[in-house]
């Protein structure tokens, strides 16, 4: 076992990867030789090779387009998008073409790609380098959506993405790329996609995240203690798109009081399917409303950031307000 940071766990995922399979190749803005902007690709290049890993220009829809020509010829590449922000000149590729390639050939191609990029705010990155835009990539059939929450689903969910037949968005939380470190395995090892991972245990409401939210929720649940004396669950999504569905209904079931945590925006946010799937199949167990705890419907501030972004604050007083209904 290495103690790692998350962004050092995708970089031993990726190095794990690249030396079992010589399929697999990275490609992206300045993730060759530099290691990319928060140095998750650092060493590969100079281990595997230009081939291996390399330099692209400035364009996102020709690195995503030519992941696309790769994928379908039998490489397994692993696109980087230096922000998530920065995705959207390559949104056609993503949702048009390589989301779709398995149904338009009627199962001769698959897409079996990986686009990894960073997400969501903390860093102080101000508008165009802190946005959240899982949900538009989870209403799209054919793409699979994951987001890690600690080093060691990083590395497994990672691995299990760069073996999956489909396209993957990798959507990586920056603000806890280096906030701790945990043990992880050497070697290969996988998350399968599609599971949830319960992160605390408490059976008086449950608490649904996913990515930087998760240590945020674990915080306010640990208020909840000393305010009120009551055990809140709390829950990592880990997968947005597939989600394990059993798993929510489950837990919303067997904890009777729910909050939703994401920090994109509210309408339309990924926190409403999981209230819709709730409300149409375990209603009868809700004892309080369902509470959502988001973003604001705004572009994401510059000087506020501490403002916009969901704290353990607001986490807290929305456990409170389920547990007192």
């Amino acid at each position: 076992m290495t103690q790692l940071t998350l962004v050092q766990a995708v970089n031993d995922a990726l190095r794990t990867k690249m030396r079992e399979d010589p399929s697999v190749l990275v490609l992206g803005e300045d993730v060759g030789p530099k290691g990319g902007v928060f140095l998750a690709t650092e060493g590969l290049t100079r281990e595997f090779g230009e081939e291996r890993c390399f330099d692209t220009p400035l364009s996102e829809d020709g690195i995503v387009g030519a992941g696309i020509g790769l994928a379908m010829n039998g490489m397994r590449p692993v696109c980087e998008i230096q922000f998530q922000d920065f995705i959207y000149p390559a949104f056609d590729q993503i949702v048009s073409e390589a989301a779709k390639m398995r149904y338009r050939s009627g199962g001769q191609y698959t897409v079996p790609m990986v686009i990894r990029a960073p997400y969501g705010g903390g860093i102080r990155g101000g508008l165009y380098h802190s946005q959240s835009g899982e949900a538009y990539f989870a209403h799209t059939p054919g793409l699979k959506v994951v987001v890690p929450s600690t080093p060691y689903d990083a590395k497994g969910l990672l691995i299990a993405s760069i073996e999956d037949p489909d396209p993957v968005i990798f959507l990586e939380p920056k603000a806890i790329y280096r906030a701790f470190r945990e043990e992880v395995p050497e070697g290969r090892y996988s998350v399968p996609l599609g599971s949830t991972r319960q992160v605390r245990e408490g059976g008086d409401a449950v608490v649904f995240c996913y990515g930087a939210m998760v240590p945020v929720c674990v915080e306010a649940a640990r208020r909840v203690v000393e305010t009120r004396g009551r055990e809140a669950r709390v829950v990592d999504l880990r997968t947005l798109l597939p989600l394990d569905e059993a798993a929510v209904l489950e837990h919303a079931k067997e904890c009777g009081r729910v909050v939703v945590v994401h920090e994109a925006p509210r309408f339309c946010g990924y926190g409403g399917e999981i209230s819709a799937l709730i409300a149409e199949h375990a209603i009868e167990y809700m004892q309080a409303p369902i509470v959502r705890v988001t973003g604001f419907d705004t572009p994401f501030p510059n000087t506020l950031e501490h403002y916009y972004m969901p704290d353990a604050r607001r986490v807290q007083d929305a456990l409170e307000r389920v547990l007192d209904f």
